[in-house]
């Protein structure tokens, strides 16, 4: 099974539709499916390592398009339909700590929600509810989403095959470190600003 699929991912990694299907995938990542895009990134990274760069920028247009649109949904659709959209996520709870965060934190929110593995969904939902600024809430996911996409890049070029195991090794330590200095340069700019 997973050689047939191995085989499948090859053919297509080398199609000349690989990049449209990269930005579809992040697109459909970053609004509704609950799989992390890295599953696919990598593994078409590690293959067509020429492509890399191209890869995380696809990835990164895809999920900005996707955010653009989860934006919109919060914006203009939420308050007639919190019930059916908040059903979507498995804590619809969740929703209201993260309105709450996106309140009070706003643009690094944003920023680390995008980082962390966690549902950034809900942020980008919470950011059309609040009608949180439209260009720093885009600045704020395209930030986030080159650090990941790009970084895995980088990793796959520096690493090549063993970057997988890498990933799963250190995702949480990364995480910690990234989210560490992002708290740290929020609290910077809210105590010197």
């Amino acid at each position: 099974m997973f050689a047939n699929l191995y085989k499948r991912l090859l053919r297509w990694a080398h199609s000349k539709h690989f990049l449209s299907g990269i930005t579809l995938a992040s697109f459909l990542e970053s609004i509704i499916v609950p799989i992390p895009i890295e599953t696919l990134l990598i593994p078409v990274s590690q293959i067509r390592r020429d492509k890399v760069w191209w890869i995380a920028t696809m990835a990164t247009l895809g999920c900005i398009v996707g955010a653009l649109i989860a934006y919109v949904v919060g914006m203009w659709f939420f308050e007639s339909y919190s019930s059916q959209i908040l059903s979507w996520f498995n804590d619809p709870n969740m929703f209201v700590e993260i309105q709450t965060r996106m309140h009070e934190e706003g643009f690094w929110f944003i920023v680390l929600a995008g980082i962390a593995p966690i549902p950034l969904q809900l942020a980008m939902l919470a950011a059309g509810v609040s009608h949180y600024p439209i260009g720093l809430y885009i600045l704020a996911i395209a930030i986030s989403r080159i650090i990941r996409y790009f970084g895995i890049a980088w990793l796959v070029l520096r690493y090549g095959d063993q970057t997988e195991a890498l990933f799963q090794q250190y995702q949480w330590k990364a995480v910690t470190v990234l989210s560490g200095i992002i708290i740290v340069l929020w609290i910077a700019k809210s105590t010197l600003f």
